[in-house]
């Protein structure tokens, strides 16, 4: 099989989950990786028995096709851009960027260059979410109504060990989550229309409890619960909240609603869990995933299908335009609240294609 050589930047919590899957995608073959701070990315390194580099030598390296960057939020169109002009395609953790005109300007660089840009989340390409695309594709649900998108906890500072970015600009439950879920929504029902949308900031500080840094405060600067609807162009109606100051709920992730029957869609930041249709006049059942990469995490199912679509010359799944429009409908929830209007999406978006099973096993089938 022919191999992209792949570059990884930012060596963080995120980067493990990354590098445990990638073992199962033969198209990929990590070249390199490198971090600001060199130790982590040492360390990492050994860890998987890679190479660690300087960052300016992972962006010069001609054996690096794809820069995959695992940064912060903050860093995302920074790091894509300066891999666009080093002549690289980009593949970038959530979300693309944290302002949409910048996302807009990573995107239109790699068109005028002829690059790629992919981005996560790729948990919409899992086996669970994959079979309710098919579902919903079938017309098991009738005509498409609405549903309700659901995240809610008290806050990532009581279990990551440097939550202090999920509070400044770029963070927030919405950048932070909402990808997820706004992704897979996308894939399900199409692209978004209008948002309407209200964001509360209750704290200004927060106590971090996981365990190296116990006790510390840190300064809250984004909006910790939003909420709000989303109209979709084929007239479906969704609404969605995410929030760091709830302490508990009932709700489930995701839920679609038809003129014909309701699905309960998993959560969408896993490629697995249990599909449940209920039919009109019937009751709950469950719905066997008969799509591969449904057990396991698979973080790096999206980078591998963007490589594949490289060699194959197709559109990739995870792409540019679909994780642009997500940025834009996340940051018009907050224009929506500060402005108090209804704000018209204008970043067109395709559904991606279905997956099928043309990636099982790590290959082409």
């Amino acid at each position: 099989m022919d191999k992209v050589g792949i570059g990884i930047i930012g060596l963080g919590n995120i980067s493990a989950a990354y590098l445990k899957a990638s073992k199962d995608f033969l198209v990929l073959d990590i070249r390199a990786v490198a971090d600001m701070n060199p130790a982590a990315a040492k360390a990492r390194a050994d860890e998987f028995g890679l190479k660690a580099v300087d960052l300016d030598a992972i962006f010069t390296d001609p054996s690096i096709d794809i820069i995959l960057n695992l940064t912060i939020p903050k860093a995302h169109v920074e790091v894509g851009l300066r891999a666009i002009e080093a002549g690289k395609h980009v593949y970038s953790e959530k979300p693309l960027g944290i302002v949409f005109a910048e996302g807009k300007k990573l995107v239109e660089a790699a068109k005028a260059k002829n690059l790629r840009v992919g981005s996560a989340p790729d948990t919409f390409l899992g086996g669970s979410h994959q079979t309710s695309r098919r579902l919903v594709d079938e017309g098991a649900l009738g005509q498409l109504v609405g549903g309700t998108a659901y995240f809610m906890c008290p806050g990532h500072e009581r279990w990551h060990p440097n939550p202090a970015f999920y509070y400044e600009a770029g963070g927030g439950p919405m950048l932070d989550m909402g990808p997820y879920y706004i992704t897979d929504l996308v894939n399900l029902l199409g692209p978004v229309a209008k948002v309407s949308g209200f964001g509360t900031k209750l704290r200004d500080t927060r106590t971090i409890t996981s365990k190296d840094r116990n006790g510390e405060i840190i300064p809250v600067h984004v909006p910790t619960h939003v909420s709000g609807t989303l109209v979709f162009h084929n007239g479906a109606v969704v609404q969605v909240t995410m929030s760091f100051d709830v302490a508990g709920h009932k709700h489930v992730p995701l839920e679609i609603y038809g003129t014909e029957a309701s699905l309960i869609v998993p959560d969408p930041n896993h490629f697995g869990g249990q599909i449940q249709l209920l039919e009109k006049g019937g009751e709950w059942t469950d719905i066997a995933t008969d799509m591969p990469y449904a057990e396991g995490n698979y973080r790096s199912i999206g980078l591998a299908d963007m490589a594949h679509a490289i060699l194959e010359g197709r559109p990739h799944r995870c792409n540019g335009d679909l994780a642009l429009h997500v940025l834009e409908v996340m940051e018009a929830f907050e224009t929506s609240s500060m402005s108090g209007r209804v704000i018209d999406i204008t970043t067109p978006a395709e559904r991606p294609a279905q997956l099928g099973s043309s990636l099982v096993n790590g290959k082409l089938a």
